[in-house]
């Protein structure tokens, strides 16, 4: 046994050899991708015929993937069904479905195919990774057996997992994730018993990864920020768009500053959906976004990021919780934004401060319009409680928002198109949440980078005036503690303490 002295200098030794080659920063690629789609998803097709429509869209992928390797490019994501489309059952998506080992088994289907039985589209993209000299992160489907003596076992005798795969700049399997909220309609797929939280480590940084609407609970994307410490998240995703408030790029730039990590979004490229949005986020900007609802064309998005990106701690309640309420000399309304019903006043002078609560949430505003125009509404709206459409899940919402026409009961409808620009714009709410995301999102459905920012005391204020004109300013909280409740809370601290273990021992031991 190594005497305890020489441990530790080769634990440092180790440390340091690791420290020098990491790197400060990084680039990285989102493509948004048209995928092409079965014919027929409501027949069950051949195994070759499935892999023949797999391959057509890996078609495509490859180019994406040489383009950035070309540029540089150290990772690059690729959109959720990326490759094989939606709307199966789960009799019609089991052809393309493959089995995909844990990561724990150190493969590389490059180098051995055969490993673990028929794998062509694995082999394929651990080709394209190894070939290119990149990181590529896909989602694919996996399929695992079970029997009776499983009482959760389908009656199918097979689990479907909707999956992610991370393989790395040599074609290894280094990331296996199983989508655990599953999206209304993804009938084809099964969740998992437990969350689970995957990482992985590179050279620059660390990574995190879930999938499409994961996005909107606790678990396990918080957890993985909060309790695994990663400095990137990796989203592959078929979003849907819904505004005001739940837009690709508007929501997932949000998150990034909200939650202090660098953010890659992958969405898939279908305007009859509302399919557009794809972005690369900074915690303290957006770095490239994607927005196209004219055509039919993917999108590479490319640009560098921090490898280990820094944000300060933020108190959404505090300057709230200090200013007095604002008497607005308006009349408070009802107006719903995508189904919750929130108290509204409107924005009716050029400038003004405003407040309007809902329940326990008293959202305030002090504004600046660089003209009041006749023809167009704005308002400050508040909600406080339980979505309960296409998910449950609670939100505190303060939101300053364009109105569709310049009647009242228009406030919350979708809008897309705005003429009115804000000199300055100060919002805050006395939140009950520390999970609050801010977004700022002009017309066009535009992102506006550098121009505004959040202060430690829960401001969301602007930098200098508005770009283009406004559709929205929100400040988007969730109240996770006041969800239904869930079973996977428990399993993952448990997780994270395991983890801890595993990390503190050895150093504890050393020191003895």
């Amino acid at each position: 046994m190594l005497p305890p002295r020489l441990l530790v200098y080769m634990t440092i030794s180790a440390f340091c050899i690791l420290r020098v080659s990491a790197v400060d920063t990084f680039l990285a690629a989102v493509y948004e991708h048209t995928v092409i789609l079965p014919n027929d998803t409501l027949t069950p097709v051949s195994p070759e015929e499935a892999l023949a429509l797999m391959n057509q869209n890996l078609d495509i992928l490859e180019e994406a993937i040489a383009a950035a390797a070309k540029k540089g490019v150290h990772i690059i994501v690729t959109p959720e069904d990326g490759i094989y489309g939606w709307d199966f059952s789960r009799e019609t998506i089991y052809p393309y479905l493959e089995d995909i080992p844990d990561p724990q088994v150190n493969w590389n289907p490059c180098n051995n195919p055969k490993r673990f039985g028929y794998t062509p589209v694995q082999e394929r993209l651990s080709c394209l990774a190894k070939e290119n000299a990149i990181y590529v992160v896909a989602n694919i489907g996996d399929k695992k057996p079970c029997n009776s003596s499983d009482p959760q076992c389908p009656p199918d005798g097979r689990y479907q997992y909707n999956t992610n795969v991370v393989f790395d700049s040599d074609g290894k399997l280094v990331a296996r994730y199983h989508k655990k909220n599953l999206f209304m309609g993804e009938d084809q797929f099964d969740s998992p018993k437990m969350t689970e939280v995957v990482t992985f480590n590179t050279t620059f940084g660390k990574f995190g990864i879930f999938t499409c609407f994961d996005i909107l609970f606790h678990d396990p994307a918080v957890t993985l920020v909060k309790d695994f410490h990663v400095d990137t998240i990796l989203f592959p995703t078929a979003w849907m768009n819904v505004l005001p408030h739940l837009s690709a790029v508007e929501f997932h730039s949000a998150w990034a500053m909200g939650m202090g990590v660098n953010f890659l979004a992958a969405n898939i490229h279908q305007p009859l959906k509302r399919m557009t949005g794809s972005g690369i986020y900074a915690p303290n900007s957006s770095r490239a976004f994607h927005y196209d609802m004219k055509t039919n064309k993917g999108k590479l998005l490319i640009s560098q990021l921090d490898s280990h990106p820094y944000s300060s701690a933020v108190n959404w309640s505090t300057y709230a919780n200090s200013i007095g309420t604002h008497a607005t000399g308006n009349q408070e309304f009802k107006g719903i934004v995508f189904f919750d019903k929130f108290t509204f006043v409107t924005l009716k002078e050029v400038t003004g401060n405003y407040t309007v609560c809902h329940k326990d949430l008293c959202c305030h505003l002090n504004y600046k319009m660089s003209e009041k125009r006749s023809e167009e509404l704005y308002a400050l709206g508040a909600f406080d409680g339980l979505h309960t459409v296409e998910g449950q899940y609670y939100l505190q919402i303060c939101t300053m928002l364009k109105c569709k026409t310049t009647n009242v009961n228009s406030c919350g409808e979708s809008v897309e198109t705005a003429s009115t620009r804000f000199e300055t714009f100060s919002l805050s709410g006395t939140f009950g949440t520390q999970y609050v995301f801010p977004e700022v999102l002009l017309s066009e459905v535009q992102l506006a980078p550098g121009e505004f920012q959040v202060s430690r005391d829960g401001q969301l204020l602007s930098t200098k005036p508005t770009s283009g004109p406004v559709l929205t300013v929100t400040l988007f909280g969730r109240w996770y503690e006041k969800d239904p409740i869930s079973d996977t809370s428990s399993d993952l601290r448990a997780q994270a303490l395991r983890v801890m273990m595993i990390i503190v021992m050895p150093i504890m031991y050393l020191l003895s």
